[in-house]
């Protein structure tokens, strides 16, 4: 496994998860996503983020041979893959309360699994 690659990886997933709940902090609702242009922003930019993310964990996915994320399956690795597509193909479709429940359920896992998966490859 080339670990070297894939730490990198890892650590670009984790700034983006960092980047993430850092714009997402302020918000309070889904409203706050969807009823002023400055919400609008914070969901694009996040979306961009969440694109990133899941064509990252499909490279590591390549890079391992489908092993490393194997291990952790506290995270949903095909929704985290499979958001990156809808986002990408589908985007005037995306749901922006699921957009804000991911990144209140979702990304707090996601971050800690990655960071474990830092750790173990230390």
């Amino acid at each position: 496994m080339p670990d070297n690659m894939v730490k990198v990886i890892l650590e670009q997933v984790l700034d983006a998860l960092r980047k993430i709940q850092w714009r997402f902090a302020p918000l309070n609702s889904v409203d706050d996503f969807t009823e002023t242009p400055q919400g609008m922003e914070k969901l694009d930019s996040i979306c961009m983020l969440l694109i990133a993310i899941g064509e990252s964990c499909k490279k590591i996915d390549r890079l391992t041979g489908g092993n490393l994320l194997a291990k952790h399956q506290e995270v949903d690795w095909k929704g985290v893959k499979g958001l990156r597509d809808i986002i990408s193909h589908h985007y005037f479709d995306v749901d922006a309360e699921e957009i804000y429940i991911i990144c209140s359920e979702q990304i707090p896992i996601l971050n800690e699994t990655i960071r474990k998966m830092l750790k173990e490859l230390e």
